[in-house]
Parts: C-alpha cells; sequence; structure tokens
C-alpha cells in the first residue's frame, strides 16, 4: 500500500491553517471562492491559526484517536504561508498531548515557498511532504501560475531538488484537466524524472458558478449543469489513468505507486477501498478551518455543511454526530438504479458525491459525470489487478505479473 495512507483512525481531520489563503492563482483552484463563502462573520477569516485553536485541535484530536499512530494532515490554501515558527509549534504541542503514541505529519504545499530551512525542518520531523505539480511544463504553467501570472514549474522543480538533497520523503498530487487528460504516459514519466516514486492523480471536475443553486447554503448543481471549461472530459480520466497503467505495468510495479491502484488492488484482495470516492460510505475526512470550524469534506465546505467549532463543541461529537453520520450514509442512499445494477459498483460505489451532477430521464437521483471514466479504468485495469491479487495470495509479489507478462508475450 502507498506511504499516503499512513493513519488507521475512525475519522480524519486535515486541517486548513491558513484557510483559503494561498501563494498561487491557479485558473482552476476550487477553494480560491471560499474567501466568499465561508466564516464571513470572523474577523480573523484571513489569517492564520491562532496558537489557541492549533492547541485545542492538537490535543482534542490524539485524544480522539484509538489508533497508535496518528497523522495529522496540513492543507490549505498554501499551508506553508503559517510559517515555520507555527509548525515548531505543532511540533511541540504534539509531543506535549501525545501520551505514548506515534505522531506522523503529512504536508500538501504548492513548493513555492519551500527553501533550506522548510527542507531542513521537514527532514528533522519526518514530514511527508505532497508536492502539486502537474508533470508537464506547458501544462503545468498553463494553469499553476503566480499571482502575478508568472509560471511556476522551475520553481517548483527547484523545490523538489531541495527536498531530495535533505532526504525528505514526498510524492506528487496532479490535476487532470483538459489539456493533459491525453497526455497520461508522458505525464507518468514526467513525473518519474522529477523523481516521485508516490503518485496521486486528481481528476478536475467544476461546476461554472452560474449551474449552481443558491439553495440555504447547500451544495445543490442545477438541472444539467455547465462545467468549466478547464475540466476534464467525462471519459478523460479513464483515458489518462489507463495510459498511466499501462507504463507502469510494463516496468515499474512495486517501485512506484500509485494510489488509485494502490486502492483498486485492495478491494480485488477483499479490503475496503482506501480512497474515500470509492469507499461505500463517506464522512470520515473532516476539515478545520483556521478559525476552528469544522466542515464535512474538504469538497463540502459549504455553510450547510458547518458541523460546529472546536471552541464551542468536542471535535468528537461533531465529528460523530447525526449530521456527519447524514453526510456519509447519504452517499449510498442517493444513488440512481443504473449506478446500482452497474457490475463494477462494489469497486466504486458510485464515485465522490460532489461529482453527481448528471440528470438522467427516470431517475430520482444525479448520476456521476466521471462514470464512464470509472468504468474504462476498472475494467481496463481488471486482467492485472486479478493477476496480481492471485499472485499476492500466493506468497508472491505484484510485481511479479511483470515477468508473467514478458513470458506470455514471447510465448
Amino acid at each position: 500500500m502507498s506511504i499516503i495512507q499512513k493513519s488507521q483512525t475512525a475519522f480524519h481531520m486535515m486541517a486548513k491553517p491558513t484557510g483559503y489563503r494561498c501563494n498561487l492563482k491557479c485558473e482552476y483552484c476550487f477553494y480560491l471562492e471560499k474567501e466568499h463563502t465561508i466564516h464571513q462573520d470572523s474577523p480573523t477569516a484571513s489569517q492564520t491559526m491562532s496558537d489557541a485553536t492549533l492547541k485545542r485541535y492538537i490535543r482534542e484530536y490524539i485524544r480522539s484517536q484509538h489508533s497508535q499512530q496518528i497523522d495529522f494532515s496540513w492543507q490549505g490554501g498554501e499551508p506553508t504561508l503559517a510559517g515555520l515558527d507555527f509548525y515548531r509549534n505543532v511540533v511541540a504541542y504534539q509531543q506535549q498531548y501525545a501520551d505514548g503514541k506515534h505522531i506522523t505529519n503529512s504536508f500538501q504545499t504548492n513548493a513555492i515557498g519551500i527553501n533550506r530551512q522548510w527542507a531542513d525542518f521537514f527532514a528533522k520531523h519526518n514530514f511527508l511532504v505532497g508536492v502539486s505539480v502537474d508533470g508537464l511544463q506547458s501544462v503545468h504553467d498553463a494553469y499553476r501560475v503566480s499571482v502575478n501570472c508568472n509560471p511556476t514549474f522551475e520553481r517548483v522543480q527547484h523545490a523538489i531538488e531541495l527536498l531530495t538533497e535533505f532526504g525528505v520523503e514526498f510524492n506528487t498530487l496532479t490535476v487532470i484537466n483538459d489539456k493533459n487528460w491525453d497526455k497520461g504516459r508522458d505525464t507518468y514519466l514526467a513525473l518519474k524524472k522529477l523523481g516521485a516514486n508516490f503518485m496521486q492523480f486528481i481528476p478536475l471536475v467544476e461546476l461554472s458558478p452560474a449551474s449552481q443553486a443558491d439553495n440555504n447554503g447547500h451544495y445543490t448543481p442545477m438541472p444539467n449543469p455547465k462545467l468549466m471549461d478547464f475540466s476534464v472530459p467525462a471519459h478523460g480520466y479513464g483515458r489518462f489513468m489507463n495510459d498511466v497503467f499501462d507504463e507502469w505495468c510494463r516496468a515499474d510495479i512495486g517501485k512506484v505507486f500509485i494510489r488509485i491502484f494502490d486502492s483498486i488492488l485492495a478491494v480485488w484482495m477483499g479490503y475496503p477501498a482506501s480512497l474515500c470516492i470509492h469507499s461505500k460510505e463517506c464522512g470520515q475526512a473532516i476539515v478545520i478551518e483556521a478559525n476552528g470550524d469544522l466542515y464535512s469534506c474538504d469538497h463540502y465546505v459549504y455553510p450547510a455543511n458547518k458541523l460546529g467549532n472546536i471552541h464551542l463543541h468536542s471535535l468528537v461529537s461533531m465529528a460523530t454526530g447525526k449530521m456527519q453520520k447524514r453526510f456519509g450514509t447519504a452517499k449510498s442512499q442517493k444513488l440512481t438504479e443504473q449506478c446500482k445494477r452497474c457490475e463494477v459498483y462494489s469497486l466504486c460505489y458510485g464515485g465522490c458525491p460532489k461529482h453527481r451532477v448528471l440528470s438522467i430521464s427516470g431517475e430520482r437521483y444525479r448520476h456521476n459525470y466521471l462514470c464512464t471514466s470509472y468504468r474504462q479504468i476498472f475494467y481496463h485495469t481488471a486482467p492485472k489487478m486479478q493477476m496480481m491479487a492471485e499472485e499476492i495470495q500466493r506468497g508472491g509479489i505484484a510485481a511479479n505479473v511483470m515477468h508473467r507478462h514478458w513470458v506470455m508475450l514471447e510465448t
């Protein structure tokens, strides 16, 4: 399994200590809109998480978990904007409240602010760093630009070199959009060239603002919504991932780890999917904003999905309360009949509810925009996944499939 999945907890928290603030202006970023939609009544909405909020969060999160290993996840916006002293306090508070538990930290960043001091800190405290990079320089620089609209690929590349120099464990997060969906193999090879051995690929599906109805703070797509032009085509994510899969199977099984493939193989082995989008229910990945507000999910930071504030309610009561349970079970309850009858339903479970935007005649609920892609991925990967699962069950390793593949070709 990928190192991305470090924590085995009843629920996982993602902290956004700088909220929506960022030092880039990526055209496709869904979180930039949060400046206009969340905690407008808070005078510190655009500031860094306070020391009191940080201390309370760390203490309550550690106490809420039954596992002996607890992962703290720091994201944004851009989390480096909180400054190094903030994370020095993070480590100090974690040590203060650890109570014998093993604490780890993962940190998702655009890497623009990483210098030798940051790299040294990450190395000393064993942070797992996720770097947002779209693989090919031309694709990356098309959307991932600075606030002055300057390209950023070379700066990210330099940051990765620093992380490598200091021995920091890192993985990459790549957005699949309208410009790279047909460049799966080239993107994968470009990420390998950067030194990435752990990769995550995220399909970009964003509705135009005019296609989202104002429904008392709920996320409510209008019928037949228009997608933003930078969104991946409905079939494009499948095309991209299958091209990556073929190249990965050729030479890199056991050497390079790709999160969606880890998750699919886990299901073939009889385990639950490690990706929340392919779990039967969701609601175990909760977000805490800079001012202490909790939301049901990173993709549902809307007023209607606010669970409360850590200074007013206990973390456990919000994370395991009725409101969050309803949010989690709605995923399996609000499915199209077409989805329920699908042959790969047990691999997919309808995908992320945020992507259920298609209206189908005769159906009560919306269908997932990426259905075509998911079917492509599950059918294309099935023969090799079955071979890998059987190999592991016999006591071998998944990489043996590569040898079997070449033997079959030679014969």
